[in-house]
């Protein structure tokens, strides 16, 4: 029961900082969650939260058409990658999967702090490191359920517009969320009762965008991610060192 409960707030804290900030509930959640219970159940709790929440930003906004045919090797490599890592996950150690989300959670929030101005690599060059950034990004997805480095980071760099970024973003964790879904039921990771579990998630997930998306307009964005990087940064950081020590 106290572990429903806690579930229950961390997919409100997760979703108020989606609400706000526009991503991050699947990384919030994991992050979180990941300090209860073994990474695998954390995946497959964030799933229907993240999948139902991700449908207006993947699907509404008009620029598929354009973005889609940018980044297609990316997406199918990282799908297929995510397809690969998430068949293993239960096989992995459970120290291994919590040391590398934490050291995914500390590099993306080290990376967002520094906010590096990275030059935007030529349509060629963005070519050849498109399906090395895709099968990268889906290795961690599959293993950590974090489809942030350097996903995200990649997409800025190839300089979308915010409203490609966006809908891009948005498309690519549809997808690697669909590709997690099928790959951890068929291989016996998301089982009925997480999946019962995930699916209660889903009120107070929403619930928790409903009033990030309200206060929005109230508060400092650009400092209210400050925040949300420097704990993605502190839960790192903790993940990893409790994993490796």
């Amino acid at each position: 029961m106290l572990d429903a409960l806690l579930i229950g707030l961390i997919f409100i804290l997760a979703g108020f900082v989606k609400g706000v900030a526009g991503f991050g509930l699947p990384t919030v959640s994991i992050a979180l969650i990941a300090l209860l219970k073994p990474i695998p159940e954390a995946i497959g709790l964030m799933l229907v939260p993240a999948f139902v929440t991700n449908i207006w930003q993947g699907l509404a906004g008009g620029q598929l058409r354009v973005v889609v045919p940018r980044i297609a090797v990316f997406l199918c490599c990282a799908v297929f990658c995510t397809i690969a890592a998430a068949w293993h996950l239960s096989s992995v150690d459970g120290r291994f999967l919590s040391g590398l989300l934490g050291l995914s959670l500390f590099a993306s929030a080290s990376l967002a702090l520094l906010a590096p101005n990275m030059p935007a690599p030529s349509r060629a060059l963005e070519r050849i490191l498109a399906p090395v950034m895709g099968a990268l990004s889906g290795i961690l997805a599959g293993f950590t359920g974090s489809f942030l480095v350097p996903a995200a980071p990649w997409l800025q760099a190839i300089r979308l517009p915010r409203e490609q970024f966006v809908q891009a973003y948005g498309f690519c964790v549809l997808a690697i969320n669909a590709s997690l879904t099928l790959t951890l039921t068929g291989g016996g990771v998301m089982t009925r009762e997480i999946g019962i579990m995930s699916l209660l998630s889903l009120p107070p997930a929403l619930a928790g965008m409903f009033l990030g998306q309200k206060l929005r307009f109230h508060l400092p964005e650009v400092r209210f991610r400050q925040v949300v990087q420097v704990l993605l940064w502190l839960i790192g950081a903790w993940l990893a060192l409790r994993a490796f020590r």
